[in-house]
């Protein structure tokens, strides 16, 4: 009887710690350095515009976007950020891009700055970033972001 507990236990502790495991989707065929510019255009293009149709087909269902302020989001969450009106992008711009190809993933690396009104606030964000698009059986999908505020200067 102890015996069966412990394979219980163990089985459900496994259950347990996988549940909280994401698994991504896997990719197809190598992206170019177009291609995942493109969909940074692209997207730049959706935000500023709040085309929210064109944004639920880039953003990938795993997205994970990590803004300067240290919030995270989600696809679901991001997408409903920008919705709500709680936030609104008026331009994006992008400088110093590199771009890294490792299969069907390419991670672009540079400088961004975003005119963004949040609570009624015009803010002018100077970005270090980078952008992770994968190349998937429905298209190219934006799957992270990550930034951080560059300081301004003294």
């Amino acid at each position: 009887m102890r015996a069966l507990f412990h394979v219980f236990f163990g089985s459900l502790m496994l259950g347990i710690v996988g549940s909280g495991t994401a698994w991504a989707e896997e990719c197809s065929r190598t992206i170019t350095a177009e291609e995942a510019l493109h969909a940074e255009d692209a997207r730049y293009a959706a935000q500023t515009t709040n085309d929210f149709a064109a944004m639920d087909r880039m953003l990938a269902q795993d997205l994970v976007y990590s803004h300067s302020s240290a919030a995270v989001d989600n696809k679901s969450s991001y997408i409903e950020s920008l919705r709500s009106g709680a936030v609104t992008y008026k331009a994006m711009r992008r400088s110093n891009v590199t771009v890294r190809i490792y299969g069907c993933l390419a991670i672009i690396t540079g400088d961004a700055e975003f005119d963004i009104m949040a609570k009624g606030e015009t803010v002018s964000a100077q970005l270090r970033f980078h952008s992770v698009w994968a190349k998937r059986s429905q298209g190219v999908q934006f799957v992270s972001w990550q930034s951080t505020r560059i300081p301004p200067k003294p």
